[in-house]
């Protein structure tokens, strides 16, 4: 399921057909509730080109990213397979990658 290029997710050099986006979600974390809010409306904007997959911290898949990545801050938030985001989510940085990656005829996403 994970990409494991040499390219970091900011860095993908060309269109692909689809992106997953994994956030790794704590327990009463409000950046965490927030990002998958923003990440279910991103990928509303890309219908079919952009999957969000939630996973919970305290499993054994989260644990393992959690260990894996090493966050400062939760939610971790991976596309691909590769590091992303930890903390807030950036949307702008999201928005501009999702551009360059599965279409440029997307909207910018608001706060």
């Amino acid at each position: 399921m994970f990409d494991t290029s040499p390219h970091s997710a900011a860095q993908v050099p060309y269109r692909m057909a689809s992106v997953d986006i994994t956030v790794v979600h704590a327990p009463a974390c409000h950046f965490c509730a927030d990002a998958e809010k923003a990440l279910v409306e991103i990928a509303g904007r890309y219908p079919g080109r952009v999957r969000v997959w939630v996973v919970e911290l305290e499993s054994p898949e989260g644990a393992h990213l959690m260990v894996q990545h090493r966050p400062a801050m939760n939610p971790l938030v991976l596309i691909d397979g590769q590091f992303f985001s930890a903390g807030r989510l950036p949307r702008k940085k999201l928005t501009a990658l999702l551009e360059r990656t599965v279409g440029d005829d997307v909207p910018p996403v608001g706060r």
